[in-house]
């Protein structure tokens, strides 16, 4: 009893915790925002504008279909960590408030930087977890969006005239300068690969734990591509919404467009969220079906609702998950972490650098010295 009243602190100040909380993550997004170029005093009126154009019934629909379409994908992850890390207490409301938030920070930061601290999150909340085996979990995760990616994008490229340069001018105006540097890329990997060969050896050995799902092909399809498919599905769903609430028509075709522009535009743009980039392929997709101001605001308005429920939604999932304490360790850890995986190469390379110069001077090669 004595241990239960403990759990519920007096005078609720559990509730202002999570309240402060709340309010540190907002200032947190509003300030890399701020640092990534995003106006948020014009984008919060532009919101404003956009809720009240669009029917109450569209906006929760959408509301609905984004929150299905992040909470199957989290699934997904959590079971890829849970065959990973069996021994590990992985609990599911910290996956999908870590996925959450990464869903969250992409849509305020540039080139998907959200992706990045979700990683480093399951690596800090799983203490079994390694940085590649949580990337080769990625991997993973990756191979039914991947697949039904590619599908879209020849879809897209074989259907809309202009798509392909658009955003790969570059490579169909300088083929031979693509294959000259793509061939230069793979031998700097395959040099990288021989230098680190031991490292790599090591981080495959880590990879191989966080693809472990992969040995069970049964529970891969059903827990992971099942999932997957109704995250793919709910996104369809949510495009098909917002394309209704503006009286565009919808259809397989029509999708198909959409999803291919948006996914092109949110993976090669560095701009947060792929703004601006992602209104010109939608008016791009659509040409010939509505006009280019309807199909505008269409984009505008699917992306600004998107994204505010993604930053509201992973806020009461951290909360929820975090708490006030445990939200502040999570951060201060992995900060931490960062500091000293930095201290740690920083001091290699000056040890390798060291030794090149004693090796140089004795005439030893570095290999053989010390």
């Amino acid at each position: 009893m004595a241990t239960e009243q403990a759990l519920v602190p007096a005078g609720g100040r559990v509730y202002l915790k999570r309240i402060l909380i709340g309010a540190l993550v907002i200032v947190v997004i509003g300030a890399a925002a701020t640092l990534a170029g995003w106006d948020l005093t014009d984008w919060f009126k532009d919101l404003w504008n956009t809720v009240t154009s669009v029917s109450l019934g569209y906006l929760l629909a959408g509301i609905a279909l984004m929150t299905l379409q992040t909470t199957a994908t989290a699934f997904a992850w959590y079971s890829i960590l849970r065959y990973g890390y069996p021994e590990s207490d992985i609990r599911w409301i910290e996956i999908l408030a870590c996925y959450a938030a990464a869903v969250a920070l992409n849509s305020v930061l540039p080139a998907n930087l959200g992706t990045l601290v979700m990683l480093l999150m399951f690596t800090t909340i799983i203490l079994a977890a390694s940085f590649a085996g949580v990337l080769a979990g990625m991997a993973v995760q990756k191979i039914f969006f991947t697949l039904i990616g590619t599908f879209c994008y020849v879809y897209l490229f074989l259907t809309v005239g202009g798509s392909f340069s658009i955003q790969l001018g570059f490579i169909a105006e300088h083929p031979w300068a693509t294959v000259i540097l793509l061939a230069g890329v793979a031998m700097l990997l395959f040099l990288v690969a021989r230098m680190l060969r031991q490292r790599v050896k090591q981080w495959w050995d880590q990879a191989k734990v966080g693809a472990q799902i992969l040995v069970h092909p049964r529970a891969f399809l059903g827990r992971v591509v099942l999932p997957e498919a109704i995250s793919w599905v709910a996104m369809l769903g949510v495009i098909a919404v917002f394309l209704s609430a503006y009286n565009i028509p919808v259809s397989f075709h029509t999708l198909m467009r959409v999803v291919a522009g948006n996914s092109i535009a949110n993976v090669s743009s560095v701009t947060p969220g792929g703004a601006g980039v992602v209104q010109g392929f939608n008016v791009l997709s659509l040409k010939g079906i509505t006009s280019t101001a309807n199909a505008t605001a269409y984009s505008v308005t699917q992306q600004l609702v998107t994204t505010a429920w993604g930053i509201l939604f992973a806020i009461l999932l951290l909360i929820r998950a975090f708490g006030w304490s445990d939200g502040r360790t999570l951060v201060a850890q992995s900060y931490s972490q960062a500091r000293e995986k930095n201290a740690q190469q920083s001091a290699a390379r000056k040890a390798k650098r060291r030794a090149r110069h004693q090796s140089a001077e004795s005439g030893v090669p570095s290999e053989l010295s010390g």
